[in-house]
């Protein structure tokens, strides 16, 4: 079984996408569409901005989401099994498996962009990255904790992604250190994703989101909240809004995936790091990661 998976903020880079816009008219087109629809020209920040502009939330998201899609829709042999995506990766996949379409999917992922910045804004917080502790050590250290921390990105085997107030991470990093961490990182990100702290977010994307038409995808879509595929548009909806402050199971998506039979996953976006990430699961599976143009 062949998956096709989608990756999530994080993965853009200066100059992503402008292979596709010289060399597909339905990108090109797409890409105008876009520029219509956010009513800013991202285009122009994709093709020519620095990395510091691209790291703006609000161009981040559509930026990667842009790139993904359009990629998709320009493969010749676009043919999934089944579909995942990390984190905001998880629109990509829906619009490329016919869940919604280009235009619902384009204006969900800028307003879910924007309403994360603002819940961001109402108390700092972060985010680290633990390196080389099994999940459940960082469970536990979360826990004990007084401060708000949580596991917010499971994205392989060793490697744990967690959020929360700032004191919190703070300690939280002191103790998975001593804990036998090999890392415990705190990212240059705007806030703690996948965390209560995006709970404003959550209920604004809510809103948005009931009021956007969902279709049957084309085949199973393997979700972050629960790790599990499903078709059914409800359960899709209900598992988008849970997102916002639910850990992202990659792990978990991974593995149930490789479990259900498939053999081969190809990264449709901007970098390789989901092929890094499965591999880490199982180092058997086929990978194939498509950055680049291919008419």
């Amino acid at each position: 079984m062949k998956a096709f998976v989608f990756p999530g903020q994080g993965a853009q880079f200066p100059g992503m996408g402008k292979d596709l816009y010289e060399n597909s008219e339905i990108a090109k087109e797409l890409f105008e569409k876009a520029n219509e629809i956010l009513g800013f020209d991202i285009t122009e920040i994709m093709f020519n901005g620095t990395d510091e502009d691209l790291r703006q939330t609000k161009v981040t998201q559509p930026a990667i989401f842009l790139h993904s899609v359009l990629l998709a829709k320009t493969l010749k042999d676009f043919t999934p099994e089944v579909v995942a995506g990390h984190s905001l990766g998880e629109f990509s996949a829906l619009v490329a498996c016919g869940a919604l379409n280009f235009e619902d999917g384009l204006k969900l992922v800028s307003q879910r962009a924007q309403a994360m910045q603002k819940a961001c804004e109402i108390e700092q917080s972060t985010m680290a990255a633990i390196i080389g502790l099994d999940d459940k050590t960082v469970e536990d250290v979360c826990e004990s904790i007084e401060e708000v921390v949580i596991p917010a990105n499971y994205n392989c085997p060793g490697q744990l992604v967690i959020s929360g107030s700032m004191k919190g991470i703070e300690l939280a990093c002191e103790k998975l250190k001593e804990a036998g961490a090999k890392r415990a990182l705190p990212l240059k990100v705007g806030g703690a994703f996948h965390s209560p702290f995006m709970e404003p977010a959550r209920e604004e994307l809510a809103e948005a989101i009931k009021n956007t038409t969902f279709s049957v995808p084309t085949c199973p879509i393997y979700q972050n909240v629960d790790a599990k595929s499903t078709t059914d548009p409800e359960i899709i909806k209900k598992n988008l809004v849970a997102q916002l402050t639910a850990p992202v199971k990659w792990t978990q998506i991974m593995t149930n995936m490789i479990a259900d039979g498939t053999t081969s996953f190809t990264e449709v976006g901007p970098g390789k790091v989901l092929q890094g990430l499965v591999k880490k699961v199982d180092r058997k599976i086929e990978t194939n990661g498509v950055d680049s143009f291919q008419g």
